[in-house]
């Protein structure tokens, strides 16, 4: 009997109070006509009503792919617990989630993707739930904010316990009622494959969570086919997992993507056709960035400046000498930008996006790039969240999992936020200086802990379009600053806080502000 039903039916399945747990990073892999219909049901019915959601990486982006903002009514939606949240510019109206959010009227916390992901492992197995040390000194940490994003975030989702002599972070496992998953083809039987699709990301946990539990199982697919046509090496969920099957022949691959058959590995792209950035001030961060890798790393990147590091090497002739893994699960090839980041072409590997995250949250790998907002005296990182525009960022997603142990963090972001900045003469100009501060005192939320970089004795650098940062014990230590770039006027004037200035303080090579190659050489004899 076919498993196939309506996405009206699919939606009467979610009881008032459930706990529904949804796959889907931004707008890859989201399970989008699912969830508006959940939210169609309430419009009309009133139900389901006081719902919790959990969503390991995010649900939906305001590119076309509302997701979360279709249950961010209030009644319908109660608690949610993400990795991140829809974000949008600061010139837009809100998402309606984030409405919700400084209205108090959600409970919304931001947890980890990674430790999201072992909170569903862990109630699978009918364990009560996860010991870590991700999080330990940040946001996440009940010291601090515990997770919470806004005051009615009252109830604790962490607390500190002491295991076999040593401090740990506990997260209660919680158990989904339903999870709604996504996929590209179900048989009748309801098992599941992938080969649209450019990730797996969690959906294998998450209904196993949900049916170990007693829950259901409901997957959105593009099609439906005849028991014993898929292959059951290509199978990710099997059928004995799933309850529901809902058709949309119409779901897209990723945000204004309806489909790229080099996303989900079945063709590979010619390097050729991967566009390079021109030269800004962007694109001199990121060549002063890839400076710090070496032939033979397998390097994470987020989102941000740091995104493009993958296309200076393109460009340098040193592709393939790093290999990118990326919190979605893509390891290898060429990481994309903008409305497809969290997705790669010409990928070695695709994993799992949970078994991503544990390589992470051990330090397997040999360096992360990502971006930051804020950074304070003794070295923290704020990404997550600003009070004046929270709207504007997106929650921390798989930062704090990535962070915590990496052996080598390579932050990068401009110095001040709102400066007009020129490349001329092989350097640096600085039309007009920015208005906001970003080497600040204190930070307003820890995404990063610098005081555990240093005690675990992480490698912490920090690239701006001014100067080289490093972290040392005695605070951030000005390492190198660009050509043009008066160190009195324009790094230690425009910082909250006193820096360190090294002894040997170099200048930023020239090369990096000219349209030709730099010469990049990954094997360190040109770097330094």
């Amino acid at each position: 009997m076919s498993k196939q039903t309506t996405f009206e039916k699919a939606a009467k399945l979610i009881a008032d109070g459930a706990i529904v747990s949804v796959s889907s990073s931004s707008g890859l892999g989201c399970p989008d006509a699912m969830l508006a219909a959940i939210g169609k049901r309430f419009e009309a019915e009133g139900h389901p009503r006081d719902i919790t959601t959990l969503h390991p990486i995010a649900a939906g982006d305001m590119s076309g792919i509302k997701g979360i903002d279709h249950l961010a009514k209030p009644g319908l939606l109660k608690k949610t617990l993400c990795g991140s949240y829809p974000s949008g510019p600061s010139s837009a109206e809100p998402p309606l989630i984030w409405q919700m959010i400084g209205s108090n009227e959600v409970a919304a916390y931001n947890i980890p993707s990674g430790i999201l992901f072992d909170m569903h492992r862990e109630a699978a197995a009918k364990r009560p739930g996860v010991l870590t040390k991700v999080g330990l000194d940040t946001f996440v940490d009940p010291r601090h904010q515990g997770c919470a994003m806004n005051d009615a975030a009252s109830d604790p989702v962490v607390r500190i316990e002491q295991f076999d002599g040593e401090e740990w972070l506990y997260f209660p496992a919680i158990a989904p009622h339903v999870s709604i998953i996504r996929a590209t083809t179900a048989d009748e039987r309801g098992n599941l494959t992938y080969e649209h699709e450019g990730a797996y990301l969690g959906a294998l946990e998450q209904a196993l969570a949900a049916r170990n539990n007693g829950g259901v199982v409901i997957a959105q697919v593009k099609r439906v086919v005849e028991n014993g046509t898929l292959k059951p090496h290509d199978v990710r969920v099997p059928g004995v997992l799933v309850d529901h099957i809902v058709v949309d022949p119409d779901q897209l691959q990723t945000t204004q993507t309806p489909y790229d058959p080099a996303i989900s590995g079945e063709i590979f792209r010619p390097l050729s056709t991967f566009r390079t950035p021109e030269l800004n001030i962007q694109k001199v961060i990121a060549r002063r960035v890839a400076m710090e890798l070496r032939d033979g790393w397998a390097v994470n990147i987020g989102f941000g400046i740091s995104a493009n590091v993958p296309r200076i090497l393109l460009e340098e002739g040193q592709h393939g000498k790093v290999t990118w893994v990326i919190e979605q699960g893509a390891v290898g090839g060429v990481p994309l930008l903008d409305f497809k980041f969290g997705c790669a072409s010409n990928a070695e590997a695709i994993m799992p996006s949970p078994h991503q995250f544990i390589y992470f949250q051990a330090g397997g790998f040999d360096a992360s790039l990502l971006s930051f907002l804020q950074i304070d005296r003794h070295g923290c990182v704020n990404v997550s969240r600003l009070s004046a525009r929270p709207h504007v960022t997106a929650g921390a997603g798989g930062f704090v999992d990535i962070t915590s142990r990496a052996k080598k963090v390579v932050f990068s972001g401009f110095f001040n936020a709102g400066a007009k900045l020129s490349i001329s003469d092989g350097g640096l100009r600085i039309d007009q200086e920015g208005k906001v501060k970003k080497i600040v005192e204190e930070v307003e939320h820890i995404s990063f802990s610098g005081k555990r970089a240093v005690a675990q004795g992480q490698d912490i650098t920090y690239v701006t379009e001014r100067c080289v940062m490093k972290l040392t014990p005695d605070g951030l230590m000005v390492t190198e600053i660009a050509p043009g770039v008066n160190l009195e006027r324009d790094v230690l004037a425009q910082s909250e806080i006193p820096l360190l200035i090294a002894k040997d303080l170099r200048t930023t090579p020239q090369a990096l502000f000219g349209e030709a190659h730099i010469g990049l050489d990954l094997t360190g004899a040109a770097n330094g």
